[in-house]
């Protein structure tokens, strides 16, 4: 039901059940969306909800000195507006070559979309350092599970400190303005290939400025080759 209609809330749901003759009030929904993790998709100015009963990590990049593909990981989630409501768009990025190493689009604001997320980044390789927010997509344990069986140590922003994760920020700029906003995307699955096409030209063929105008691509599969051969 929530697929069809990602835009409806609680309330709104619960009148379309009760126009479905499923008998359901409102409380019983909202614990529903609670359980599986799920939320209307509408504007909103935050798109990762810390939840208090999960564990926090310590923030480990500060003042570190990022030398070399696969030190750090970083992710995040941001938002895109369709015709129809919102989707979610995450991604992994390899902040020292700035590769977007995977990514993925969800109507849903769960965790479920994170985690396929990092498990397709895993494959590429194992980072000595992954860092998020504190949102509850990452600090559950299915997220943190994975991380921690890899082998790998996990750093979070400080509560309230978007910059943290800057580079990821300055990636959702670029996507948005040098692609997003240029285009009109009718519903997701344009918009998945759009975006499947765009991180192409980002990670292979878009030159960077503060990679001395390299590629991504070549960044980071050049030194990781380098360094394997060492």
């Amino acid at each position: 039901m929530f697929k069809k209609n990602p835009t409806y809330g609680t309330r709104r749901m619960t009148k379309y059940l009760n126009k479905l003759e499923i008998e359901i009030g409102r409380t019983r929904v909202t614990r529903l969306y609670r359980e599986l993790g799920i939320q209307a998709i509408y504007p909103r100015p935050r798109t990762s909800i810390a939840r208090k009963e999960h564990l926090k990590y310590p923030y480990l990049l500060k003042d570190l000195k990022i030398e070399h593909p696969d030190q750090v990981w970083a992710t995040d989630i941001t938002y895109i507006k369709l015709p129809g409501g919102f989707v979610y768009l995450t991604a992994v990025m390899d902040l020292y070559s700035r590769y977007v190493i995977s990514w993925s689009l969800s109507t849903m604001l769960d965790s479920c979309f994170c985690v396929g997320t990092l498990q397709d980044a895993l494959r590429y390789g194992t980072p000595e350092i992954f860092n998020s927010d504190q949102g509850v997509q990452y600090t559950s344990n299915d997220f943190t599970n994975e991380l921690k069986n890899a082998g790998i140590k996990i750093s979070m922003d400080g509560k309230g400190r978007c910059f943290d994760n800057i580079f990821v920020e300055r990636l959702w700029r670029t996507v948005k303005y040098e692609w997003v906003y240029l285009h009109s995307f009718e519903n997701v699955s344009d918009l998945k290939t759009g975006l499947a096409w765009y991180f192409t030209h980002y990670n292979n063929e878009r030159l960077h400025q503060s990679l001395n105008y390299e590629t991504p691509a070549s960044i980071y599969f050049n030194l990781k080759a380098t360094k394997e051969a060492a």
